[in-house]
């Protein structure tokens, strides 16, 4: 793998040397900030009692959901087919 040199301002630098754990590199650094996590990384990031409100809530918010995506049908009018029927 090769190398690039990139310029970044000195507030960036700071900010990035800050987030550097030891016997880490700066690739290293850059690389694990942006990379996509996979939920099983972020177990233990709230607490208990935050993971029971988060999942409450987003419980709720699909169930909302549902409700009103059922009702947009049914004011639609949707017949056997399964095509929305237009009036």
């Amino acid at each position: 793998m090769g190398n690039k040199t990139i310029s970044v301002s000195d507030e960036a630098y700071a900010r990035l040397k800050a987030m550097k754990k030891p016997g880490e590199s700066f690739s290293d650094v850059i690389n694990r900030l942006t990379s996509r996590k996979r939920l099983s990384e972020l177990a233990r990031v709230l607490s208990d009692e935050d993971g029971e409100i988060l999942e409450t809530t987003i419980a709720a918010l699909r169930s909302r959901s549902r409700k009103r995506i059922s009702r947009l049908i049914g004011e639609l009018g949707n017949n056997d087919t399964g095509h929305i029927i237009h009036n």
